[in-house]
């Protein structure tokens, strides 16, 4: 996501391109995009950096935004079983490949329901141009009604150290249906990096930290919140390691199926992600992390209210799908 947009202005393209191979090159095999990333500009910068490779590779997309194929335009969400097929040609053609690995649902779409959604990607699957599904920002009863119908691989919510919406619902659904879980914003958009500090001036035009107002990047969140990444910095300097790496070294001492998926658009802090494979946390640490967090209160919503609004029962803190469907609605038939 961040070479097509968000944190700036977009990667220069062959930069991306560069990118993307440098990390194949050191070891990389999972790349994550969407056709609403740019819009279109993180499938065409991945499908041409590894077309060459394209057999040694998993690469995933998302669909579930109406986008304009001309224009760009991005009309909100639509699920609805022959849009979502069209999808996946068009998301084909941009990424150079005759089958996506994975093909993530972006955001629950509530007129539409989920087992309508499972069964085109179950199609899809039956005719080679998909080979596994998944979901993003879904709840518990949304999951378990998809994964009836077409088995889900794969759930991608946000999850981090100061995120930790999945924990309630999410997380004890995937483990108990053998469902691998991709955390997104695996450093805070930046924050648990220790990078981007309380005098941090965002570009209020390109930076969606700024312009869509994210409620933990005003300065005074930024300040309220610094004492985590200070406790980050205890444990880095301990671990020689830095913060980012000991952010990513916790998600992945957390469940064996989780996998965190930190984007860049710079060859140094992609090679310290990579670093956090090195950063082996002991449960002592872990248990220092999270003892430290639970005496401290996190200031600012993790997104605004309209980008909550749109996530599913269950996939926001103090939401729940128990007892419920979801916001997917129920079939007919």
């Amino acid at each position: 996501m961040n070479i097509a947009w968000a944190y700036g202005a977009p990667t220069d393209r062959k930069d991306a391109v560069k990118l993307v191979r440098a990390a194949y090159d050191r070891g990389v095999r999972f790349f994550d995009s969407a056709e609403v990333y740019g819009p279109f500009i993180s499938e065409e910068v991945v499908g041409e950096a590894l077309a060459a490779v394209r057999d040694d590779v998993v690469i995933t997309s998302k669909f579930g935004f109406e986008v304009d194929p001309v224009t760009k335009e991005r009309r909100g969400l639509n699920s609805r079983p022959e849009y979502i097929k069209g999808v996946a040609e068009r998301c084909l053609k941009r990424l150079k490949t005759d089958r996506i690995d994975l093909f993530y649902q972006h955001r629950v779409d509530p007129n539409v329901p989920i087992e309508d959604v499972a069964g085109a990607i179950k199609d899809l699957i039956a005719a080679g141009k998909v080979r596994h599904f998944g979901l993003s920002e879904a709840g518990g009863a949304t999951i378990r009604r998809a994964h009836a119908v077409q088995p889900v691989t794969a759930v991608q919510n946000e999850y981090s150290i100061w995120t930790r919406d999945p924990e309630h619902e999410v997380l004890p659904t995937c483990e108990e249906l053998g469902i691998g879980f991709v955390p997104w914003s695996p450093l805070g958009m930046g924050f648990l990096t220790g990078k981007v500090t309380p005098s941090t001036v965002f570009d209020a035009k390109n930076d969606m930290r700024a312009s869509a107002t994210f409620p933990r990047f005003t300065p005074e969140a930024l300040r309220a919140n610094w004492v985590l990444v200070e406790l980050l910095q205890r444990v880095a300097k301990r671990k020689a390691a830095t913060p980012a790496q000991i952010a990513l070294a916790w998600l992945l001492a957390r469940k064996p199926f989780i996998v965190p998926i930190p984007g860049t658009t710079k060859l140094s802090h992609l090679e310290e992600n990579l670093g956090a494979l090195n950063a082996k946390l002991s449960a002592e640490d872990v248990r220092e992390i999270d003892d430290g967090f639970a005496k401290m209160t996190i200031q600012g919503k993790r997104a605004p209210d309209a980008l909550l609004e749109i996530h599913d029962d269950g996939a926001n803190l103090g939401s729940s799908s128990a007892g419920g469907h979801g916001k997917s609605p129920l079939p007919n038939h």
